[in-house]
């Protein structure tokens, strides 16, 4: 899909179907009003007679509006007119979205009100809306074998800019909401795809072709290299798969010698629980489990397309977790590539035994930060459902920095206690530590779990369990938390820590 922007007076702009904005009780935006001037009332005459309430999701089609160019007019609502609101934006061209593809547009021109340029230079409504438009229209159908019949997806896309809005903040926008989107898109590709393309291999090669398209710096270690490592807690997760475990790094170098941010992605490529196997019904969505590691992938991407001012390192421990002969079993212990020994439990508990590996490595960075990004607990999904992302931390402002970039962004975390009472659950009789803490507070036993392997940097832990997709007719991987990232680290970005 092509998006283009330039300064436009909406009733001027010949396309087949053009956006505007309407708010409650039938206010207009500056840019519906001057079509309603444009058509002699005919807008506002629609408007007065109920059919649309302003209420943000509403969308009313108009044919055949006098005195415009456009074929069409679709009227979307922002809710109320005092509140500028950038979740009814965002619903708005949502909504906006949908319809499009109900009618089989294949161009439209978007003339909403974009706000204000932000301190940092750029229209973030604009930004929003980008993401938003992208984010609605996406669809993953490239292993059915013939394409959804009867549907026409939207090519061309302008957004009209008032005559006074500035021109460079604008383009800004419009690159960072761009960058964002594909870093989503490549995130939920990675996340929908099944398990048995979906290899630890796979992202592997991924990450390669990741490295080649845009010149960041990319490593792959196998079974041996992490052995030779110590990694023997993230090796007793692959111990039942026939398929090899990977490790991947990538890096993003943008600001010097400076010490870079770290993500870690949880990459299990499928979680069938181990030994302590999962219930079948809807074993399915296990898939899923690797959708840190994805989410590492599309930031890393979204940095290199932006050529980011900061330095950054994605770490994934890719496996499969299985049953098999050779699989690790309830009472095992293994050493850590830290030297702790842990008491596996329960083997479904395996995400935290691949991470806690992948914690240390990130020790050799020096790291300004690290933060990991897993679907850990089905306890977090409990506590929080599927609206906000769980966050633990060690740092209160890293922590801090996280809860604003996921409100600005619409992709918001909650922050989850951290204390050592809770460290108590994890002893073990035979080892430093058990995997498991029992039934109660199972998000924050193992966000403690991976605190100690976290104790030499600053640190905080996404459990994205009930955020990272979605279940029944909608079913599919959501993109999250790439939003939050990408906002987090363009602040980081802006003020360039050291």
């Amino acid at each position: 899909m092509e998006i283009s922007i330039k300064h436009a007076r909406p009733e001027k702009i010949s396309a087949a179907c053009l956006i505007v904005g309407v708010h409650e009780d039938c206010k207009l935006t500056p840019e519906a009003a001057r079509l309603d001037k444009a058509s002699g009332g005919q807008i506002k005459d629609i408007l007065n007679r109920g059919d649309h309430k302003g209420k943000p999701g509403n969308a009313l089609l108009l044919h055949a509006v006098r005195g415009i160019a456009a074929e069409r007019v679709l009227l979307v609502g922002l809710g109320p007119q005092a509140k500028e609101d950038s979740l009814a934006l965002r619903k708005a061209v949502a909504a906006a979205a949908r319809n499009l593809a109900d009618y089989g547009v294949r161009e439209a021109a978007f003339c909403l009100p974009w706000g204000k340029p932000s301190r940092s230079g750029g229209l973030r409504r604009l930004r929003d809306a980008v993401v938003s438009l992208r984010d609605s229209l996406y669809r993953f159908d490239r292993l059915k074998s013939r394409p959804e019949e009867g549907r026409s997806d939207l090519q061309r896309v302008l957004l009209g800019l008032a005559p006074d809005a500035d021109t460079d903040a604008a383009e800004q926008a419009l690159n960072h909401g761009m960058a964002i989107a594909a870093g989503m898109d490549l995130a939920r590709d990675l996340g929908n795809l099944p398990g048995n393309l979906c290899t630890p291999t796979y992202l592997a090669e991924q990450a390669t072709q990741l490295a080649r398209d845009h010149g960041i710096g990319c490593e792959v270690l196998d079974r041996d290299a992490m052995t030779e490592l110590g990694m023997h807690s993230l090796l007793s997760v692959a111990k039942g798969s026939h398929q090899p475990p990977r490790f991947i790094i990538m890096r993003h170098r943008g600001n010097g010698k400076k010490p870079p941010l770290v993500l870690v992605g949880k990459g299990i490529t499928f979680d069938s629980g181990g030994i302590s196997l999962k219930p079948g019904a809807g074993m399915d969505e296990m898939k899923y489990d690797m959708c840190g590691a994805a989410s590492v992938f599309g930031i890393m991407k979204m940095a290199a397309m932006l050529d980011l001012p900061i330095n950054l390192v994605g770490l994934v421990p890719a496996t499969e977790n299985m049953p098999g002969g050779s699989a690790s079993k309830p009472g095992d212990v293994v050493t850590s590539m830290s030297g702790q020994t842990i008491e596996i439990l329960n083997t479904d508990a395996e995400g935290r035994l691949i991470l806690c590996d992948a914690l240390t490595y990130a020790e050799r960075f020096d790291p300004a930060a690290v933060v990991d990004i897993a679907t850990l607990t089905g306890a977090c999904v409990t506590a929080l459902g599927h609206v906000a992302t769980g966050l633990f931390a060690n740092d209160d402002d890293l922590a801090g920095e996280l809860l604003e970039a996921g409100t600005r962004s619409h992709d918001r975390a909650w922050r989850m206690p951290l204390w050592d009472d809770y460290q108590e659950q994890l002893k073990s009789n035979f080892a430093d530590m058990a995997n498991i803490g029992g039934p109660p507070a199972g998000s924050i036993t193992a966000a403690c779990f991976l605190s100690r392997f976290a104790k030499k940097f600053r640190w905080a832990h996404l459990d994205i369990a009930g955020t990272a997709w979605r279940s029944g007719k909608d079913k599919g991987a959501t993109g999250r938390p790439v939003p939050l990232l990408a906002e987090f680290l363009l602040e980081r970005s802006r003020r360039r820590p050291r």
